[in-house]
């Protein structure tokens, strides 16, 4: 487990959903605040504000690849293309290892979305899901990648 995957987990457990458990785990490498990123990636857990579509902590991927390698020119085709050619991979990766990139799939749920309020964070909860699983195997996908990456400059 790598760092990065440790400090996901943590974050999990004090109660910050999926995307914001890896996005802050990050914060070292991306360079922004806590509460910046807790900000920042506070709408993507649940699969998107209990949607239960793209897992967060696969969205999360996504956030941390925009902050370290993103383009901010909108006539960059090449960068866009890089960056949406890396993104993917990674997500795939993601689904490789735990089966779906999908919060629903991941979680085994058969209904389209959920209440819109989280649930209580109980000893019960936790025993439930693998979200800190899925969080972890993010962290370690992306650091994988950006070690890889960084090798290779």
């Amino acid at each position: 487990m790598s760092v990065h995957s440790q400090k996901a987990e943590d974050y999990f457990y004090k109660g910050y959903n999926c995307a914001q458990s890896v996005f802050l785990a990050f914060c070292d490498v991306i360079g922004y605040g806590e509460e910046e990123a807790a900000k920042i990636s506070s709408c993507l857990g649940g699969g998107m504000c209990r949607l239960r579509e793209t897992c967060g902590a696969v969205s999360a991927i996504a956030l941390v690849l925009g902050a370290l390698y993103g383009d901010f020119l909108p006539a960059d085709i090449e960068s866009k293309g890089n960056l949406y050619a890396s993104f993917q991979s990674l997500a795939f990766e993601f689904k490789k290892r735990n089966g779906s990139f999908v919060c629903r799939e991941l979680l085994g749920l058969d209904h389209l979305y959920d209440d819109p309020r989280p649930a209580p964070r109980t000893s019960d909860y936790y025993k439930k899901r693998k979200c800190a699983e899925y969080i972890a195997s993010a962290a370690q996908i992306l650091d994988e990648f950006i070690e890889k990456r960084e090798k290779y400059k």
